[in-house]
């Protein structure tokens, strides 16, 4: 069953990457193998500079639609569901089946929050159980 995660700014004005590089430096302490899937070419290039330099003792090992690194950065989704998967995309992933675990981050703005009501009510249709966390 494909577990769905919302993290919903409530309070705070983090923006996606940052927000996105503290989980990713968690969830690599787990040794898990982490997607970010997004199709904007701008989100790409600012989520691979922020992964060089988020964390000042050592940089999270990325790479850009290369599936042998820890975190891949890519418009195309995995072949296998070993990945978490980060959505980056307006949609939901309506083609979950293969996926173990997708993240939804949702900043603190009314178009984000109309955005990611809308994939929340898709996961819902779709027979999923999505979890928020509001931070």
């Amino acid at each position: 069953m494909t577990k769905v995660s919302f993290y919903l700014f409530k309070k705070s004005n983090e923006r996606q990457v940052e927000s996105t590089c503290r989980l990713c430096r968690k969830i690599l302490r787990k040794n898990a193998k982490i997607w970010l899937y997004c199709a904007d070419l701008d989100l790409q290039q600012q989520l691979d500079e922020r992964l060089w330099s988020f964390d000042p003792s050592s940089f999270l090992a990325h790479s850009m639609q290369q599936s042998d690194a820890p975190i891949c950065i890519s418009a195309q989704l995995p072949d296998d569901n070993d990945w978490i998967v980060f959505n980056f995309n307006n949609p939901a992933l309506e083609q979950f089946s293969q996926i173990g675990h997708i993240i939804e981050i949702i900043e603190n703005d009314e178009a984000a929050k109309v955005i990611g009501r809308e994939k929340f009510k898709t996961y819902r249709r779709l027979g999923l159980q999505p979890q928020t966390f509001k931070l």
